[in-house]
């Protein structure tokens, strides 16, 4: 575990580029978070492919400056930008978001769930009430996903086997900074408090969980589901962290485009097949193997697992039911 942490932390160089990308006309995408950092570069990168790409995100302003941005460094591109606003930490207008997009395209090949928060001010809630990284990095997600799904099994009807893929956004913290199990099912409340540190990492354990239980009930629609580590990254992420913290990642962070292409691998690749439905990507786009007590959580009790990934997407679904 150690080692392929340090293979994690210190991947060397990409493998995986925009040059292994093929033309991607007639290509729908959808990018959450991908007004700055690793989701910009991912919607840039598909929309020099010549890819519909949504933009999504919670600033309009922000939204539109990136698209404005991504057209001059894609000048030559047949693709196609759209702006779609989405705030995934108020659930009551993740339904109008999905919606809007719904109303626009009657395909979507690649959910990319990018967008996420880290390290928020001490006590910060969403609209709803909820931690502020379990309801932005899970709960919004989770929402979101389910609204799409019909048009991503619709999508994969006609689409080559394995192309129509989600794509849930973890990262290293679901390893390292998780409690056993990933997640603790009694105290997601944090009634019982801890500190933010943990409370990221439970919910980049969830991205993961999320990922593969939706692998495992859409298996049969046709649509792969992934998580990953993108990388470590200089990102808007670090916006929450300390000055010591700061330095530390500085010291030890890659460009968000690196990460961009632990995305695109996850999205895009030939290597991803339906046969990979549900597993762990590292940086910058290779397969490898999870924490062993989130693995074993990833399965149901049936299969021999601890079923904690069933029991988060169901207190998801309880949670998120009113605003469906």
């Amino acid at each position: 575990m150690y080692y392929d942490a340090l293979c994690q932390m210190f991947p060397g160089n990409p493998k995986f580029t925009e040059d292994n990308i093929p033309d991607l006309s007639a290509k729908v995408y959808l990018v959450t978070g991908a007004n700055t950092g690793v989701g910009k570069e991912v919607a840039r990168i598909l929309y020099s492919k010549n890819a519909t790409v949504w933009v999504a995100a919670r600033n309009q302003e922000k939204g539109a400056n990136a698209i404005e941005s991504i057209k001059e460094a894609c000048p030559s591109s047949t693709g196609r930008l759209e702006f779609l606003h989405l705030d995934l930490s108020d659930l009551s207008t993740i339904k109008t978001s999905a919606e809007t997009f719904v109303a626009k395209e009657r395909q979507l090949h690649v959910l990319f769930n990018n967008a996420g928060v880290m390290f928020p001010d001490k006590g910060s809630k969403t609209a709803q009430g909820y931690e502020l990284q379990l309801g932005t990095n899970n709960l919004g997600p989770f929402l979101f996903t389910q609204f799409l799904t019909p048009t991503l099994v619709e999508t994969a009807k006609t689409a080559p086997r394995g192309s129509v893929r989600v794509v849930w956004v973890s990262s290293s913290a679901a390893e390292h900074l998780s409690p056993r199990g990933g997640v603790d099912m009694d105290n997601l409340d944090y009634k019982r408090d801890v500190l933010n540190y943990y409370k990221y990492g439970v919910s980049k354990a969830g991205n993961y969980y999320h990922s593969t239980e939706y692998a495992r009930r859409h298996r049969d629609d046709g649509i792969v589901s992934l998580s990953l580590n993108p990388g470590n990254l200089k990102s808007e992420l670090d916006r929450n962290c300390s000055t010591i913290e700061l330095i530390f990642r500085r010291a030890t962070t890659y460009p968000a485009i690196y990460g961009a292409y632990t995305e695109l691998f996850a999205g895009v690749s030939d290597e991803v097949t339906m046969e990979k439905s549900g597993d762990w990507i590292a940086p910058w786009g290779r397969f490898t193997d999870i924490r062993k007590d989130l693995l074993e959580g990833s399965k149901p009790e049936t299969e021999g697992g601890t079923g904690i990934a069933q029991k988060f997407w169901n207190w998801s679904e309880e949670q998120t039911k009113p605003y469906a």
